[in-house]
């Protein structure tokens, strides 16, 4: 079996970080999102894996390199133009071929990895497998709906009124005939071939398309609430490791992890948290479920339930929570300011804060 993880789309949700910066990359306790699904590919034993990319594919290619931090061998895929997840498969045709393929979203974390999904695949030999999650908010998802067998009968993406809450997980298992579907369709209203509509012709073929609705917890990593509920779930994971320095007159509390070379100065750090290498905390609070990225320098300020960068600078900031910050960001006060600050910056920006 072959993996083929999708990194090519643009990050609308999460600008202005994604103006400069794949969503891919953005860390969430202090890893790169894309590195949780390239581990979980590896932990089932997957190793021949292509990476679609787009228009910030250097930045992908540099990250990810040949793929052996990972244990696995990568082949890179231009998909210039992001037109459907059915769209990036065909791009993919000349590396997949008809082999079996896991598809996996380069922006979606999945607990416990993948590992028993694609068990369950080579077990059973459908011609799809995907899976499913109840979710708040179908329409922002492909939805399934299902029979009174429990058998998807149809399957609708982005829909107006869902007439259900099962989203489609950002993970698809295939057979190669999942390429006949790909080529048969033609491109939605919104003017992109769509995943949903390849699997709904495979139905329509009479093929089979089985279903597993996951219990655990899963994340699409596209908007800002949901990469900071990202970052509390992998931080509460975590156990203490401190391999940084701390001085006497700071104080470590609850789970956190200190990257080597990283300094705590008369400050408090309370966990889960995660302080990256070579970040400077000073006379500072870091809060609860805060990732602060390697080169940071945080003085005299209150941070919590946020994720910064690196190396941006913080600097007399009194309150700042439910925070994303870009790389290389600098932050400091001025003379009156609110109570607190909610922030979303762009890599390389400079905000006066009154």
């Amino acid at each position: 079996m072959k993996a083929l993880v999708l990194s090519g789309g643009s990050g609308t949700r999460l600008r202005p970080i994604t103006h400069t910066s794949a969503k891919q990359l953005v860390p969430v306790g202090n890893k790169p999102v894309i590195d949780f699904g390239l581990e979980a590919i590896a932990a089932a034993g997957i190793t021949d894996v292509g990476i679609i990319v787009g228009k910030t594919g250097p930045e992908i290619r540099a990250h990810i390199g040949d793929g052996s931090q990972y244990g696995i061998n990568v082949s890179f895929i231009d998909q210039p133009d992001p037109l459907g997840l059915a769209h990036a498969v065909l791009t993919a045709e000349p590396f997949l071929g008809r082999d079996d393929f896991i598809m996996y979203l380069g922006d979606n974390l999945v607990a416990g990895g993948v590992t028993e999904f694609v068990r369950e695949f080579e077990e059973t030999k459908p011609d799809a497998q995907i899976l499913l999650a109840r979710v708040r908010d179908p329409e922002r998802f492909g939805v399934a709906e299902l029979g009174d067998d429990g058998n998807i009968c149809r399957l609708v993406e982005k829909p107006k009124e869902p007439k259900s809450d099962l989203a489609l997980v950002g993970v698809y298992l295939f057979s190669g005939n999942i390429m006949d579907a790909c080529h048969a369709i033609e491109p939605s209203a919104r003017g992109e071939l769509e995943i949903t509509d390849a699997i709904q012709w495979l139905i329509d073929q009479g093929q089979t398309v089985a279903q597993h609705t996951i219990t655990g917890w899963w994340k699409d990593t596209g908007k800002l609430a949901d990469m900071l509920e990202a970052n509390r779930i992998v931080l509460d994971r975590y156990e203490t490791r401190l391999e940084g320095e701390i001085d006497a007159a700071s104080e470590i509390q609850g789970r956190v992890v200190l990257e080597a070379g990283a300094k705590i100065i008369n400050s408090t750090v309370r966990g889960p948290a995660a302080i990256g290498a070579n970040t400077v905390i000073e006379n500072t609070f870091i809060g609860p479920y805060t990732s602060i990225y390697h080169d940071c320098v945080v003085k005299n300020s209150v941070i919590e339930h946020s994720i910064v960068l690196e190396e941006t600078s913080i600097a007399d900031v009194p309150a700042m929570t439910d925070s994303l910050l870009g790389r290389k960001v600098e932050v400091a006060h001025t003379e009156t300011r609110p109570e607190r600050y909610q922030l979303v910056l762009g890599d390389h920006s400079k905000v006066g804060l009154i």
